[in-house]
């Protein structure tokens, strides 16, 4: 039933013959283990990456408080913008200087940066604001966004907005979170006005 080893150095290399497949077994089960752990990581860090990207792709916008629109000296259509703008709830810190506006009307379509003097030109005299100026850091901060309407320029190649003509302006922040704001000039602007609500 039991063989009899009679040869003590058979019995011997058996051992070591086992021993090395037990060796060589362990070291390929802990190189798949380091494989599997180093994709997990690798896995994970890109997950939460995106979902972060993700998350401020939504949050991390503009929130339109108010609009206005300055009256030319003629009466006859708005040549300058005036959005005041806040963040939008749950936003991270917004940079207008590193945001973006799109124009679409009546008067074709048009995309510049907040930052070009030229055009736009934020403000915060008289608003409820920060004192960093074009950056906006917490939920009450305020701040003006003057936009001059002028054909003349290249940064924007928009006219002077006549009564009843209608824009889409888009707000796009650094995250690429967009903040869509439509307004409509009143079809009758008297020498009374000097700014409209838009």
């Amino acid at each position: 039933m039991f063989e009899i080893i009679l040869d003590e150095e058979e019995r011997g290399q058996v051992g070591i013959g086992t021993l090395i497949v037990f060796i060589a077994m362990v070291l390929v089960a802990a190189i798949a283990a380091g494989v599997l752990i180093n994709t997990a990581g690798f896995l994970q860090t890109q997950a939460e990456a995106t979902g972060q990207e993700s998350t401020s792709q939504v949050s991390d916008r503009l929130q339109v408080v108010s609009t206005s629109g300055e009256v030319t000296g003629s009466y006859d259509g708005v040549e300058a913008l005036n959005f005041v703008v806040a963040l939008a709830p749950g936003s991270s810190p917004v940079d207008l200087q590193q945001t973006t506006a799109e124009f679409i009307g009546q008067g074709g379509q048009s995309t510049f940066d907040l930052h070009e003097g030229d055009v736009a030109e934020v403000t915060t005299d008289n608003i409820i604001g920060t004192d960093s100026g074009h950056i906006l850091t917490d939920n009450s901060d305020r701040v003006n966004v003057r936009i001059l309407l002028d054909g003349n320029t290249d940064d924007i190649n928009y006219d002077v907005l006549s009564e009843g003509e209608e824009l889409t302006v888009t707000f796009t922040t650094a995250a690429g979170a967009t903040t869509t704001k439509e307004i409509r000039v009143p079809t009758t602007i008297t020498s009374q006005d000097n700014s409209v609500r838009l």
